[in-house]
């Protein structure tokens, strides 16, 4: 009698691909003739019609290079079928005004919008521009440079903390992954 063998199909997360069993695996290839590639990109066969052609990502690029998205329609109808979209997706240009996935999106602390402002900066900048910023402040009012100016060290001590404040931000952003 045989003995089994070792398996990796035990606990979760399943270990092995879903089409790893031993019988082959159904992958459908490019409908372009003679292509051997997967053809895992439908494209429409006709302008109005819901059957698709399965190509593979070149070919499809080229199958959609002269592709008109209008054609068999006349402007009132292609106004209607644009407006229709608009209706559809609009709300995914919405959320883009609010900028969404972005530094501006509520992830900032109001210290760190405060240092921002300090260093004249937006608040979706990144710590290389913020960096830039701080070095280029910092030499127009280092005490070194205006000796005995009051208001440049305090300007100085301003972008001193400003920097602190976002450098330490940035280190716990990238602590946190």
């Amino acid at each position: 009698m045989r003995r089994s063998g070792r398996t990796n199909d035990w606990g979760f997360p399943r270990w092995r691909g879903y089409e790893g069993a031993r019988e082959a695996a159904t992958i459908r290839l490019c409908d372009r003739h003679g292509c051997t590639e997967r053809g895992d990109c439908p494209a429409p066969k006709s302008p109005n019609s819901p059957e698709r052609w399965m190509f593979c990502q070149k070919h499809a690029a080229e199958y959609n290079q002269g592709w008109d998205y209008f054609a068999g329609l006349n402007a009132e109808e292609a106004a209607q079928r644009e407006s229709s979209e608009r209706q559809t997706h609009s709300g995914y240009a919405e959320s883009a005004h609010y900028g969404w996935a972005s530094s501006g999106d509520g992830t900032r602390s109001r210290d760190e919008l405060r240092a921002l402002e300090v260093l004249g900066l937006s608040p979706d900048a990144d710590f290389d521009e913020v960096r830039k910023a701080w070095r280029t402040k910092a030499k127009e009012v280092h005490p070194d440079v205006r000796p005995g100016d009051k208001d440049a060290a305090d300007a100085f001590t301003a972008l001193q903390l400003a920097y602190e404040v976002l450098r330490q931000a940035e280190e716990r952003r990238e602590w946190r992954g």
